[in-house]
């Protein structure tokens, strides 16, 4: 199914991994030829800029996934930080194809077979994203202008977005840019989040709200009892009274909505005024207490 939402900015350079350590919430020193790192990108508040999915090319040429809505803002803002270093950063959304699959039946071999696990065949790169079911990124340089998609595969990029929010994963689109703190969108969950490996813009507030435990909203999953249009950035107020703010949605049967959302605990809703029932679902790991 094509992932048409996604971007893809490139790294390169002598210095472009310790110029991302210097950057990013994890430990980039990690990404490897069978091994992709998620990371977040952030403002000196600790608020997330964008997430960021690493996969290395070779030695120090990276690949960075994110929507493509914020891949030149990032690339813009990263820029400004190059200083001396040798690093180009480049808008390559183009240049590549991205594209999800998903297990049904029986499973390529050449697929990873472990979360964040990669593999490569003919140029192209392939990362797992989920347990069960099994999801893989698959990034191909682009042979010429993608097609357009036709309605199975609008049908097919749904089941996509679904599976995600099932799955708990965060993303950041332009709506929700430096609306969180890491922590609320569960990054320290998803080993997104490197506590030792030193200082990256925003890391004093992450790391204060990490040994002081006081992480008072997190993202959490919700089925909408009644219909309902929900879309990244939305805010509101759920029937117990707390706040909530949007991360990702998508429509289910009978004009229902799931969605992933950052949920207060103080009963506010800010300048929203809609009050929804919803019910909380299961997130498939476990958040820090």
């Amino acid at each position: 199914m094509p992932l048409d939402f996604l971007g893809v900015l490139r790294v390169k350079g002598a210095d472009s991994i310790p110029f991302l350590q210097g950057q990013l919430s994890n430990d980039v020193r990690l990404v490897g030829s069978d091994r992709a790192l998620l990371a977040g990108y952030h403002n000196p508040q600790g608020r997330a800029i964008a997430l960021l999915r690493l996969l290395q090319v070779a030695g120090d040429d990276l690949l960075a996934i994110l929507p493509r809505e914020l891949v030149v803002p990032v690339a813009q803002r990263l820029g400004k930080f190059i200083l001396r270093s040798k690093v180009k950063l480049a808008d390559e959304s183009g240049q590549w194809s991205l594209s999800g699959l998903i297990e049904q039946g029986h499973r390529d071999e050449a697929l990873p077979d472990t979360v964040n696990g990669v593999t490569r065949r003919d140029g192209a790169l392939a990362v797992r994203l989920a347990g069960q079911p099994a999801r893989w990124l698959l990034v191909t340089p682009a042979s010429g202008p993608l097609d357009s998609p036709d309605p199975e595969a609008v049908e097919r990029a749904a089941l996509w977005e679904r599976l995600a929010i099932a799955a708990g994963e965060p993303e950041v689109y332009a709506a929700t840019s430096e609306a969180f703190v890491a922590q609320m969108l569960n990054l320290d969950a998803l080993g997104a989040i490197a506590f030792d490996k030193g200082c990256y813009t925003g890391q004093e507030i992450i790391a204060r709200a990490h040994y002081r435990g006081r992480v008072k909203r997190r993202m959490q999953r919700f089925l909408t009892e009644e219909r309902a249009q929900l879309a990244p950035g939305d805010n509101g107020t759920l029937r117990d009274g707390r706040a909530f703010k949007v991360v990702r949605a998508i429509h289910r049967d009978g004009g229902r909505c799931e969605f992933l959302a950052v949920v207060g605990t103080d009963g506010g809703a800010g300048a929203a005024s809609a009050v929804l029932s919803a019910r909380p679902l299961e997130l498939p790991y476990s958040l820090p207490d």
